[in-house]
């Protein structure tokens, strides 16, 4: 069964005075996309969560957001103080070496001084907290993305009944076609009568219908769909069959479309009756809402 490439899932949890959520967003894409947005704590996560969200989506575009909040992360960069204390030492020592004129632009201020290297330090992280969020986020990545999978299959399953509406359209235009078809030759070969009859009463000369035979086979020849009718309904059986067997089958679901519409393109320019042009058009409309729909299946 096919399924949708738009899905959106999320999930949340609390441990040892963390809270995380994540958050996953689906769009259509012809490829697959991944973007991860995650807080400085979990840069390490990275990788495992593409790897996760690769292994079950094929194609689209997939956004990952994951928050962690906690006291036990946001903590006070402690300060060096002795690195602090030796950056004045030597800022005063440079200043004592200069004349008494200048030494007052030899200052350093401590918004100044706490960006300089060593002063200020990262905070530390113990193992065990680090390990516990990192197992969070993979258990929620794994939970929300079974929600956006199973959205993504909801939406799969109307996105095939709406695409069925449509291939019922198309076989029964063909239906209609294959029945105007066989009329076809016969009413060109009335008309043809009828105004050859006309010219040669009117010319006084006798109406040869070996000449008007050959005619009309020519004009069977050239108005000839039977070949054009039996590829399309292959390609409608195919479609049909793929959209039930197959789950990733956007790409092939395509192509089958193009198909199907350069078939009813021909069997349009090749018929030349006025019923089977009506149902010709009526076709290609349903394919043309078909290559839209699937513009949003994996």
């Amino acid at each position: 069964m096919i399924v949708s490439m738009t899905g959106y899932g999320s999930a949340s949890a609390q441990a040892q005075g963390l809270v995380c959520q994540v958050e996953l967003r689906a769009v259509n894409n012809r490829f697959f996309k991944i973007s991860i947005r995650l807080d400085e704590h979990l840069a390490d996560c990275e990788v495992e969560i593409e790897r996760l969200i690769r292994s079950k989506i094929a194609r689209g575009s997939v956004t990952v957001k994951v928050t962690l909040r906690g006291e036990a992360i946001e903590t006070v960069a402690p300060v060096n103080a002795a690195a602090a204390k030796l950056y004045l030492q030597q800022m005063l020592a440079i200043a004592e070496s200069q004349p008494t004129a200048g030494r007052g632009q030899y200052t350093l201020d401590l918004p100044t001084l706490l960006t300089l290297p060593g002063v200020c330090m990262q905070p530390v992280e113990s193992e065990e907290l680090h390990e516990t969020a990192r197992n969070m986020v993979n258990k929620l990545v794994q939970q929300a993305l079974d929600q956006l999978l199973q959205m993504r299959r909801r939406e799969g399953e109307s996105l095939a009944a709406d695409l069925t509406k449509h291939l019922d359209r198309i076989g029964s235009g063909l239906e209609q076609i294959k029945l105007q078809a066989p009329q076809v030759v016969a009413q060109y070969h009335q008309r043809l009568r009828a105004r050859v009859q006309q010219l040669v009463s009117d010319a006084k000369l006798s109406l040869n219908d070996a000449d008007l035979l050959r005619e009309v086979a020519l004009f069977g020849d050239r108005a000839d769909i039977s070949e054009e009718l039996a590829r399309l309904q292959g390609h409608l059986d195919q479609f049909t069959e793929t959209c039930r067997d197959e789950a990733e089958a956007g790409r092939k679901l395509e192509f089958i479309a193009q198909e199907m519409l350069r078939e009813a393109n021909t069997i349009g320019s090749k018929a030349s009756d006025s019923a089977i042009a009506r149902c010709t058009v009526d076709i290609k409309s349903a394919i043309d809402r078909i290559k839209e729909q699937v513009q949003n299946v994996e």
